[in-house]
C-alpha cells in the first residue's frame, strides 16, 4: 500500500468523520500502510543464512572428559590474574552435554545455520599425532542433531584454544603445518555432512593480543619482530589448512576464515572519502586479510616493520595466498577515516571520549561498519561470498522479577547493525549469511562470564538458558527474513 503523507492522513479523518466515531477511527487507521508489508523495505535473498555463532572453549565445558587435552586457554585461564575474578571455561554453558538443548534454541529461532568450532586438543589431543575417536564422536553427534533439525553446520577449526602440548606454541613453524594436518583430518571426516569449514577466528588475537600484549592465551609479550614472526606463523597455518582440506575433503566443500579485519568507514559518503577508505582497508589490515587475499605483504608494511619484518621462505605467500570459497567477517566497530594531503592520502579520525560504546567498553557504536566490511571488502578483492560470521554486543543483562530479560538496548545495537547488513544485500554485494554472537552467554575470554554476549541468558549455577528480548526481536527477523 502506498505510503500516506500527514495531509493524506489528515483528510481521511475528515472525511470519515461524518460516518461517526468509531467508523471514523476505523476506517481512517485501515488506511495506514502495515509495516509489516512495506515494499520499499526490501527482504534479503530467498536462501540467505541466518544463524549464530559460538566457540568450543566458550561454551563446552568437559575440559577433562572422554580423552580431551589441555589448551593454552586452560593454562591460562587457571594463571591467577588472567582472567575476572578467576573464572575459566572447565563448565562454560556445559554443551558438551547440553548440545541437543542448544539445537533447540537455534531451532526455536528459526536459524537455518550455526557457526561453531572444533576443539583441536578434544581432537587431537597433543596437537599431532593419534586423533581422539570419543573427541570426535561428539562433534559428529552435534552435526547430525543439527541437520535432523535442518539447520546446517558451519565448521570453525581454530577458535584460539591451540594444544598446550605442541612445542613452541605459535612461535614455532611447526605448528601451522600442525594446523594444516588437523584441518584436513577433521574435514576428512565431516566434509560428508558439512559443506562449510572457517579455518581460523581472528588472526589479530592469535598473534598480537595473545604473543605481544598478553591479554590472551597464551599471555606473552614478545619482541615486535617476535610478534611478527608468530603473525607470518599463523596466517601460513591457515593456508596450509585451506590446502589440506581441498585435498581430503569430499566434493564441493567450501573453505574460508573468519576475519575481525579493522573496519574502515568514510567519515563522510563522497567519492574521495570512500577511496581513502579502501585505501586504508589494505594497509591497515596488511599482516592479516590483505596478505591472504593478495598472496603478499604490502611493500608499505615490510618496509614499516624494517628489521622487525616476518621472515618468509620461499613459497611461503603462495600458500597465504591460496584461494578462497569465501570470506567471513567479524563486526563490532567502526575506525572512521577521511581523505587527505598526508602520504598515504587517509588519517584515520580519533573519537571523542562522548564517543557511545556498549557495556564491554572495547565496544564502539557504528551500525554502518557492517555495511562498509561488506562494501569494502567487496570492491577491493571482488570475493565470490561473504558472510558476517560474527556481530553482537554485550549488554547488563538482568533478571526481572518476571524473569524476564529487556535488554533493548541490544535490541537497538542489533536492528541498526542489520538495517545496513540489508542495504549491503540489497546494492547487490554477495553476503550470503548472518551469524549473531551469541547463541548464549558464555565465557568471555578475560572478561569471564562479567560480559553477557548471548540473546538466551544462561544461569551458570543451574545452566538455565532464558530467552531475552533480543531472542524475541531475532526471531522475528528470521522469520520476515528483514531487519524488523
Amino acid at each position: 500500500m502506498k505510503n500516506l503523507t500527514r495531509r493524506q492522513f489528515a483528510a481521511s479523518v475528515v472525511a470519515a468523520a461524518a460516518l461517526g466515531p468509531a467508523a471514523s477511527a476505523r476506517d481512517a487507521f485501515a488506511q495506514t500502510p502495515n509495516p509489516a508489508s512495506r515494499p520499499d523495505q526490501p527482504e534479503f535473498p530467498p536462501d540467505f543464512i541466518w544463524g549464530c555463532a559460538t566457540s568450543a572453549y566458550q561454551i563446552e565445558g568437559a575440559v577433562k572428559e572422554d580423552g580431551r587435552g589441555l589448551s593454552i586457554w586452560d593454562t591460562f585461564s587457571h594463571t591467577p590474574g588472567k582472567v575476572f575474578q578467576g573464572d575459566t571455561g572447565d563448565v562454560a554453558d556445559d554443551s558438551y552435554h547440553l548440545y541437543k538443548e542448544d539445537v533447540k534454541l537455534l531451532r526455536s529461532l528459526g536459524a537455518t545455520g550455526y557457526r561453531f568450532s572444533i576443539s583441536w586438543p578434544r581432537v587431537i589431543p597433543d596437537g599431532t599425532g593419534k586423533p581422539n575417536e570419543k573427541g570426535l564422536a561428539y562433534y559428529e553427534r552435534l552435526v547430525d542433531e543439527l541437520l535432523a533439525n535442518n539447520i546446517a553446520p558451519y565448521i570453525t577449526l581454530y577458535h584460539w584454544d591451540l594444544p598446550q602440548a605442541l612445542p613452541g606454541g605459535w612461535q614455532s613453524r611447526d605448528t601451522a603445518k600442525a594446523l594444516g594436518d588437523y584441518a584436513g583430518f577433521v574435514a576428512g571426516r565431516l566434509s560428508d555432512r558439512v559443506k562449510h569449514f572457517f579455518t581460523t577466528n581472528e588472526f589479530v588475537c592469535i598473534s598480537d593480543v595473545g604473543h605481544r600484549l598478553g591479554l590472551f592465551a597464551p599471555g606473552l609479550t614478545l619482541s615486535a619482530a617476535e610478534a611478527n614472526q608468530v603473525r607470518h606463523h599463523v596466517v601460513l597455518g591457515h593456508g596450509l589448512a585451506v590446502q589440506v582440506i581441498r585435498a581430503n575433503a569430499r566434493g564441493g566443500t567450501l573453505v574460508g576464515l573468519a576475519e575481525n579485519a579493522v573496519v574502515y568507514v568514510p567519515a563522510i559518503e563522497t567519492r574521495e572519502h570512500v577511496e581513502a577508505a579502501h585505501r586504508a582497508t589494505r594497509e591497515g589490515n596488511a599482516p592479516f586479510l590483505t596478505a591472504v587475499m593478495e598472496g603478499k605483504y604490502l611493500d608499505g608494511y615490510l618496509e614499516g616493520e624494517g628489521a622487525n619484518a616476518p621472515k618468509v621462505a620461499e613459497g611461503d605467500m603462495r600458500i597465504i595466498g591460496s584461494p578462497l570459497d569465501f570470506v567471513g567477517i567479524n563486526v563490532y566497530q567502526p575506525q572512521y577515516v577521511r581523505a587527505d594531503g598526508s602520504a598515504q592520502g587517509y588519517s584515520v579520525e580519533s573519537r571523542p571520549t562522548s564517543y557511545p560504546h556498549m557495556a564491554s567498553p572495547w565496544l564502539f557504536i557504528g551500525p554502518e561498519a557492517i555495511y562498509w566490511a561488506i562494501r569494502n571488502v567487496s570492491e577491493i578483492w571482488k570475493p565470490a561470498a561473504l558472510f558476517i560470521t560474527e556481530n553482537g554486543c554485550s549488554s547488563d543483562d538482568v533478571l526481572t522479577a518476571e524473569g524476564r530479560i529487556e535488554d533493548t538496548d541490544r535490541v537497538m545495537f542489533l536492528r541498526n547493525y542489520v538495517t545496513h547488513l540489508q542495504r549491503a544485500a540489497a546494492e547487490g554485494y554477495p553476503v550470503k549469511g548472518y551469524f549473531l554472537w551469541s547463541l548464549m552467554d558464555n565465557f568471555e575470554f578475560p572478561d569471564g562470564y562479567g560480559k553477557r554476549f548471548g540473546i538466551h541468558y544462561v544461569d551458570f549455577n543451574t545452566q538455565k538458558r532464558t530467552p531475552k528480548l533480543s531472542a524475541e526481536w531475532y526471531r522475528e527477523a528470521i522469520r520476515r527474513n528483514r531487519a524488523v
